[in-house]
């Protein structure tokens, strides 16, 4: 039971030297530092106040946020025998939506939960998201806003395997 009270004495000690939060920290606080905008915490008015400043300390600037980088491929990993603990994952598969991001691939994967892995230019993965909890239409923003379109990536990515998983991955 004290060590709550000297935890919170601590975080108040290394909020009122100046130190910038770990991850950690913010997340004790209820914050998860790398989904967490700046612009957010400004929002906090009428009795929260008081969450400004930790909020401040753990936000990253909006402009330095990975929602504003675009991508030239993506590859959504699944298994289809995991479709029915993931629906709307599903759905979106068996849709037409994949076929508006021709940058988009999807790969079956044995026993693998949804991910997505965002790649650059030479085909190196940079990102790679757990999709579990997304709907049908989260998916597809994503990918609108994370994927480049066709006409800006032009010409510019290396050609990478042409296997249609669709039809030589089916488990």
């Amino acid at each position: 039971m004290q060590i709550i009270p000297i935890f919170l004495s601590f975080l108040q000690l290394v909020w009122l030297s100046g130190a910038e939060y770990s991850t950690q920290d913010c997340r004790e606080l209820g914050y998860i530092k790398s989904q967490l905008m700046c612009s957010s915490c400004l929002n906090l008015d009428y009795g929260l106040e008081d969450l400004k400043e930790p909020c401040l300390e753990c936000c990253q600037a909006d402009s330095d946020s990975p929602v504003s980088r675009k991508y030239p491929k993506a590859i959504l990993e699944v298994c289809t025998c995991k479709f029915g603990a993931y629906p709307q994952i599903q759905a979106f598969i068996k849709s037409d939506r994949p076929s508006k991001f021709p940058n988009l691939q999807i790969k079956y994967v044995r026993g693998l939960d949804p991910t997505v892995k965002l790649l650059n230019r030479k085909g190196e993965v940079k990102e790679t998201l757990s999709i579990t909890k997304w709907n049908t239409d989260t998916v597809q923003e994503f990918f609108e806003t994370h994927l480049e379109k066709e006409d800006e990536n032009d010409d510019k990515i290396l050609d990478f395997e042409e296997e249609d998983y669709l039809k030589t991955n089916r488990v």
